[in-house]
């Protein structure tokens, strides 16, 4: 059967399908190795879907039982709607936008979910009923809105829901230690409760706590993968890892991590566990996530180049030297092939990624830099002979932007923002990693951008022949900006502003240029159609170093009401108008803003003894078939 990167399309979101290349060429141990990892990355789904919203599991239940069983018309525009509605639920791993955070509003009328729920005998719930069709019930995942109490005004399930922002931000505050050289990551793996006396507790996710029935079924699998594994750094990685889970020791969290960075031997390696707090308004409580990777030792050649000049990269920063690195230690960065996306990668993915979290743990042993290039080769095929381009480019500068190195800048943006963008700079001592709350997320990634964005036209990079010229950067700035300012805004909602960090990092970025640069750039409308025009690209690399020194600044002292402003002034606030022009003009162009990944599957080959002799991906499955069949494979205790 031939193979297409693109799969189905629903609502605002395009499916396609990422093709795992070196899979072929791996030993049957290292295939096993593989499968084993990829079983632990799919059976923390559900977990995920918890940590979301305490009602999205028993919702997901609900709408997968009438999915399976409706008997009615199944043609009619009701049940259309209403398998639309649920398939961006699977989208979302839940009943919030993956992106902007707002409940999805079903368009579909509640007495025919009532009506299937009767066709299909399954019990009505009053209260799920509210929480899917009552716009003011739960009405966003993550609220970050200036001024509001943002764990009250949140329907993620990190906190009792009757816990004040001020109660927790008070709670994990008394538990760190102002002179640790070495702080755990407070509070990162469990949910905040009230106990009996209305006391507050944590409730710590780990193998005899909450989500253990899930916990268990994780590490039964790294057990599996342990024992063929390909060097026995992994198998003390693994070994460390579980017993993380078994232990819910956040120390053991950082020995684990410490151990994952000092593994850099073998083909294949894996993430699995609490690793992002995006998903968190306090910016503390970590999604689980896990996924499985093997390396791509041609394309990893050019991120190897990178690792081994941090330290040149460091040196030149325009940061001020006090917040400089005097030693880069262990950045490790190379492409890869994802084998496996699962729990906050799946479907929706990055495609790079730099880990792990912990401050001190990448200033003294390190950081693993992975650009995930697969999932970019399946985005760029699927996006030729769109037409955006051509929408949103003003045309003089359309042939710079269309250039064959084109996708080429893009990987290597993503190389240097998460291989030396998240591993450069220090933090000033005594200050508190979660010093910036709320904000600290969109600073963080700021930091990256700018970091990568000042390096791209920098000659060291035509030395390291990463770039043919001194002018292959400026199609990747024009885009950036572009984004920052224009396109991104395709994936609001009229009327909404921009909640997603890394996106309110791309409009800080661009909005602040604007104001600051206008010698260098500027907005300009050509036949009622707002263009992005460059003039002077030299200037606006002065500019985006000054703007990196400020963001480095506010990171490593900490600064919270400096990132509060820079934030609130340029990240957040969107044009009405503005919006409403390039929805518009988007919306002729027939393309889904959002787009996510269909997982390979697995299959086994074996002899007359019922011996595995090898193993097999597959790429056909449909989107719902593979929804449906993971709710049933990997739904644990949680």
């Amino acid at each position: 059967m031939s193979f297409s990167y693109v799969g189905e399309r629903f609502a605002d979101i395009q499916m396609l399908r990422y093709r795992v290349e070196g899979f072929e060429r791996l030993s049957l141990r290292q295939k096993l190795y593989v499968y084993y990892l990829s079983e632990a990355a799919l059976s923390g789904r559900d977990i995920l879907w918890n940590q979301n919203c305490r009602f999205n599991l028993p919702i997901r239940r609900m709408l997968e039982a009438i999915y399976l069983g409706y008997n009615g018309d199944r043609k009619c525009d009701e049940f259309c709607r209403f398998e639309v509605y649920l398939k961006r639920v699977w989208f979302s791993n839940g009943i919030h936008h993956h992106y902007g955070c707002e409940k999805f509003r079903p368009d579909f009328s509640e007495q025919f979910l009532r009506d299937a729920l009767v066709d299909v005998g399954y019990p009505v719930d009053e209260e799920l009923l509210r929480v899917i069709f009552d716009p003011t019930f739960l009405p966003k995942r993550v609220n970050q809105d200036e001024g509001a109490d943002l764990l009250l005004t949140s329907s993620c399930n990190y906190y009792a829901s009757d816990i004040t922002q001020k109660e927790a931000e008070a709670f994990y505050a008394q538990m760190k230690k102002a002179d640790d050289p070495h702080p755990v990551m407070c509070g990162m793996n469990s949910r905040l409760e009230r106990d009996d006396s209305g006391r507050l507790v944590e409730r710590v996710w780990k193998s005899d706590g909450m989500y253990g029935g899930t916990i268990r079924k994780i590490v039964g699998w790294l057990r599996k993968a342990q024992e063929v594994a390909e060097n026995d750094q992994q198998c003390e990685v693994i070994e460390t890892l579980i017993r993380f889970y078994e232990t819910g020791d956040l120390s053991t969290f950082d020995e684990y991590t410490i151990r994952w960075v000092h593994q850099l031997d073998g083909t294949i390696d894996f993430t699995n566990g609490f690793t992002e707090v995006y998903g968190d308004p306090l910016g503390l409580k970590a999604s689980w996530e896990g996924y499985v990777n093997i390396k791509d030792a041609e394309a990893t050649r050019r991120s190897e180049k990178l690792s081994q000049n941090a330290q040149w990269f460091e040196d030149h920063s325009p940061v001020a030297p006090e917040f400089k690195k005097q030693a880069c230690r262990g950045i490790d960065a190379r492409v890869v092939e994802v084998a496996m996306l699962g729990g906050d990668l799946y479907p929706s993915s990055a495609i790079g990624i730099n880990l792990p979290n912990s401050n001190w743990v990448r200033q003294e042993h390190g950081s693993k830099s992975v650009t995930l290039g697969n999932l970019t080769k399946a985005y760029n095929e699927a996006a030729k002979g769109s037409g955006f381009y051509e929408e949103f480019v003003i045309p003089e500068s359309l042939s710079m932007v269309k250039g064959k190195w084109t996708m080429d800048l893009d990987d290597l943006h993503t190389d240097l923002h998460e291989c030396l963008g998240h591993g450069s700079g220090k933090m000033k001592p005594g200050v508190d990693a979660d010093a910036l709350k709320a904000y600290g997320s969109t600073i963080e990634e700021a930091r990256a951008d700018l970091f990568a964005l000042y390096y791209i036209p920098d000659e060291k990079l035509v030395e390291l022949g990463l770039t043919p010229n001194a002018e292959a950067y400026k199609g990747q700035y024009y885009t950036y900006l572009m984004n920052g300012l224009l396109t991104q805004l395709v994936r609001i909602e009229p009327g909404r502003q921009i909640e997603e960090a890394h996106m309110r990092n791309r409009a800080l970025i661009a909005h602040w240029l604007l104001e600051h640069a206008p010698e260098a750039l500027q907005l300009e409308v050509i036949d009622e159609k707002t263009y992005l025009r460059i003039l002077d690209y030299e200037e606006l690399r002065t500019h985006l170093g000054q703007l990196l020194a400020e963001v480095q600044r506010i990171k490593s002292e900490g600064d919270y009401e400096a990132a509060r402003d820079l934030v609130e002034k340029y990240g957040i606030k969107v044009d009405a108008a503005l919006h409403r022009e390039i929805l518009l003009r988007y919306k002729k162009l027939g393309i889904a803003p959002y787009k996510g990944f269909i997982n390979p599957q697995f299959s086994h080959v074996r002899d007359e003894n019922g011996q595995i002799t090898d193993i097999k991906l597959t790429y056909c499955e449909a989107y719902a078939d593979q929804m449906i069949r993971y709710g049933k494979t990997y739904s644990y205790e949680c």
